[in-house]
């Protein structure tokens, strides 16, 4: 009996030491596991931009006097040389010597304003010519393999952009002569009044082909000399103007690619980086801090079906591509922390979390390119903590 209950109480202290050391062990800490993988990544800048007609045109009364009420509505499409408005002049005003001279020498600067615009026409045209021939060039260069593809490419932007100067320098040529027609109406008008003609009517003219954009003045009444009527342009010349911080703006370049989404539209459409403005600006963000901004200008390289529902003036994201890559090795940023000058990751070793030192490339915000110390297929802890250490052990959640 004494033998029994001497193993009993043995068994019952060995019971309670295995209960005490169970309870003492170290549990296993539930963890979120993410697997390093090979997937595309792109670093962008994300931001906010809209809309706008490229070439836009603010159609004003040449002279002060009371305009008739304007007809067209925003959308309506007028020709070139189309009737816009008619102003009659004010008797008092055209009669005035003072507005008479000053009318005069409207078309003097009108005339210069049309002389430098032909002069810049004609040098464009000679960029434009000259960089057809240097493209013929790289052609015949290229079929030799004395250049690379690349090089062939810039030659053939660079005849594009060539010829979209030459056009917009011709549309200032026909902006210039319509303001020089304008201001010699108004003289002929005043110099009618002078020698005692009837008051003519000013006819304010469309200086393009194109689509009313936005009414400024549709009511008939008084106008001054100079005040915007309407602005017309044609909305199928779409491009996208971006603010961005300056910091953002010194690693976008002009031809990087874009991404335009959030627009309203079922799918995204891309974009090309056409100008990077080199002076920035000052803006007060919702939160009241200064920031330093720079404007990027934006042109569509997506088919215009993919973007015709857009108008001038939409709200669009902008997503700018800084680097991207197709086949990366990656993991989750937040499973990355500091390790002295370095960076490290748990990674699941059995049971237990190993400390590895891990060297990383680009950076996308939730994802991060690694560069050395990981395989693809490796499992990490995805948000460590201070109840992390090396060799723990841990659970998956």
């Amino acid at each position: 009996m004494q033998l029994r209950a001497k193993i009993g109480m043995l068994a019952i202290g060995v019971l309670v030491a295995a209960g005490l050391a169970y309870g003492f062990m170290p549990r296993a800490v539930p963890v979120d596991l993410a697997e390093v993988r090979r997937a595309p990544l792109a670093v962008t800048v994300e931001e906010e931009g809209k809309t706008r007609v490229r070439e836009r045109y603010t159609v004003s009364a040449p002279v002060a006097g009371y305009v008739r009420r304007i007809d067209h509505q925003a959308g309506d499409a007028v020709a070139a040389r189309q009737v816009l408005a008619v102003i009659e002049p004010a008797r008092s005003v055209a009669l005035d010597p003072r507005t008479r001279a000053q009318a005069q020498a409207q078309v003097s600067a009108a005339q210069a304003a049309l002389a430098a615009a032909q002069a810049n026409a004609r040098s464009a045209a000679a960029a434009a010519t000259l960089a057809q021939q240097e493209r013929g060039r790289a052609d015949s260069l290229r079929q030799s393999n004395f250049i690379s593809a690349q090089a062939l490419d810039s030659a053939r932007t660079a005849e594009t952009r060539a010829r979209a100067a030459e056009a917009a320098a011709q549309y200032a040529v026909r902006v210039a002569r319509f303001d020089l027609e304008t201001a010699r109406a108004a003289v002929a008008s005043t110099a009618g009044l002078q020698s005692g003609g009837a008051a003519e009517l000013v006819q304010v003219r469309a200086p393009v082909a194109a689509h009313v954009l936005k009414l400024l003045n549709e009511s008939e009444g008084a106008v001054a000399a100079g005040q915007p009527l309407l602005e017309i342009g044609d909305p199928a010349s779409l491009e996208v103007e971006v603010e961005v911080l300056s910091t953002h703006a010194v690693k976008i370049a002009p031809g990087s690619k874009v991404i335009l989404d959030r627009w309203g539209g079922e799918q995204s459409v891309e974009g090309t980086v056409r100008v990077v403005e080199p002076s920035g600006f000052t803006k007060i963000s919702a939160l009241g801090v200064e920031e330093q901004r720079v404007r990027v200008i934006v042109d569509f390289s997506s088919p215009r079906e993919a973007w015709a529902r857009l108008g001038d003036g939409y709200r669009v994201e902008a997503r700018f591509v800084l680097w991207e890559g197709a086949d990366v090795l990656q993991l989750p940023t937040s499973a990355l922390f500091r390790q002295g000058e370095g960076w490290a990751a748990f990674v699941l070793d059995g049971r237990r979390a190993r400390q590895a030192p891990v060297e990383i490339g680009q950076r996308a915000g939730l994802a991060t390119q690694v560069v050395s110390g990981l395989k693809a297929g490796d499992r990490v802890v995805a948000h460590p903590d201070e109840t992390i250490k090396d060799g723990v052990r841990v659970k998956p959640r």
